[in-house]
């Protein structure tokens, strides 16, 4: 029977880029754990233990009373958790503070970025080039708002300033903006007093920041002795008032992938409309897991965890990016957080100077990456133009040290094959 009978009521829906890149390895023989394949391509961290982390969770006991439905908006006393952990993170001392009303829980990152896109209305809403790939479909699908693309350079660092933040609101009537901070998959950071303008200007104008802070804890910029942590949620003066609304989980900042435990953060009156499409759209996450994950929530456990992704991710990141670059592969900046290169292939011979060339070469090696074009956020395909990222590739350092240093070894020997022929 054929794979590529269509029907009628049903489109072709376009996969994201680490699905694709995925399905085309397992395609030549690729599987998970599979030690002959290294997985350059993955956007999860390595899960096992690492030194000076705390012990890695291997069982999870369910109590007969959570066996039924969890709240839309997640159990209460895990919002309550949650709340806490910003409060002492982020916000010692400041009047206004988060409660439970400013938390609603859900079961993966993207189903907190759905719920938060089906509620919005019929405005123009920013994001910018490069940016996180899953962006694109979920931008198309609802139709409410309109998507305004926002190019930044790589020539520049990928900078943008609160100014140019005053600029696009103004200019293109942005009454929202999303955006990964740190960025999937260029590493820019946007921290300290210039993230706290740009709350500034969201606050003046009016205009919501939906701020994906996903790998919030893989930051590479800070000061020695100085917790690497940064979150917008620093900065906002009124809990309920500031259009302020983040985004975070186990996912990356916890190692724990596949626990799909995330959260929405924000005024009480998004957090009511993002449980509200909770209720139609994915009917809220487990509740066996939100009970089981008070105890990570903890903060002295939070900065042991995040101290350890620092000393181990921060060596991974170093060695990587430099023996990436020797081989040709550059960056227009190294990477300020997430466990990310974006590298420009475009020096080395052909076909690896593309994005999608060097993808097809590398999997024949074993190795799979991401090709640049799927961070052209471009929902409903409505630009034409050949990507302007067709010759980056995204590159993860989220194995461990060994997959890392047997991946470079192939690609090193892949870029001399291909320089000396």
């Amino acid at each position: 029977m054929s794979d590529d009978i269509s029907l009628p009521a049903f489109r072709t829906v376009p996969r994201t880029g680490v699905i694709y890149v995925t399905a085309e390895a397992t395609r030549r023989g690729y599987r998970p754990g599979d030690a002959e394949w290294c997985n350059l391509g993955q956007g999860q961290p390595e899960t096992g233990e690492l030194p000076g982390a705390p012990p890695r969770i291997g069982s999870v006991t369910v109590d007969v009373n959570d066996l039924e439905y969890a709240p839309v908006a997640g159990l209460w006393e895990v919002r309550e958790a949650v709340a806490s952990l910003y409060n002492r993170l982020y916000r010692r001392g400041l009047p206004s503070q988060y409660s439970a009303e400013n938390v609603s829980l859900s079961g993966g990152g993207r189903a907190a970025l759905t719920r938060a896109a089906a509620s919005l209305g019929t405005v123009n809403l920013g994001h910018f080039l490069p940016d996180y790939t899953a962006y694109e479909e979920l931008l198309d699908v609802f139709k409410a708002f309109t998507s305004i693309p926002i190019l930044l350079e790589g020539e520049r660092g990928y900078a943008f300033t609160h100014e140019d933040l005053r600029r696009e609101i103004q200019g293109r009537g942005l009454s929202a903006l999303l955006f990964s901070n740190p960025c999937n998959p260029t590493g820019k950071l946007v921290q300290g007093e210039e993230l706290a303008r740009w709350v500034g200007v969201a606050r003046e104008l009016e205009c919501t920041l939906l701020i994906d802070e996903f790998y919030s804890h893989y930051l590479w910029t800070g000061r020695p002795g100085q917790l690497p942590l940064e979150s917008a949620a620093r900065y906002v003066e009124d809990v309920n008032k500031d259009p302020v609304v983040l985004f975070d989980g186990f996912t990356k900042n916890w190692r724990y992938p596949g626990w799909r435990m995330t959260w929405t953060v924000g005024p009480r009156q998004v957090i009511d409309a993002v449980s509200s499409a909770g209720s139609f759209l994915d009917g809220g996450g487990s509740r066996p897991l939100q009970r089981a994950a008070i105890p990570l929530l903890d903060e002295q456990l939070v900065v042991k965890e995040t101290l350890a992704i620092h000393q181990h991710f921060r060596e991974k990141r170093d060695r990587f990016h430099s023996r990436l670059e020797r081989l040709g592969i550059r960056t227009d900046r190294p990477p300020d957080g997430t466990f990310y290169v974006w590298g420009n292939v475009a020096g080395l011979p052909a076909p690896l100077n593309d994005g999608m060339g060097f993808f097809r070469a590398a999997l024949a090696e074993k190795i799979i990456t991401v090709p640049g074009e799927f961070f052209d956020v471009n929902p409903g395909k409505r630009r034409a133009r050949p990507s302007r990222f067709r010759s980056y590739v995204r590159l993860s350092f989220g194995p461990s040290m060994e997959v890392l240093d047997k991946a470079l070894s192939r690609l090193e020997a892949l870029v001399i094959r291909h320089t000396s022929g």
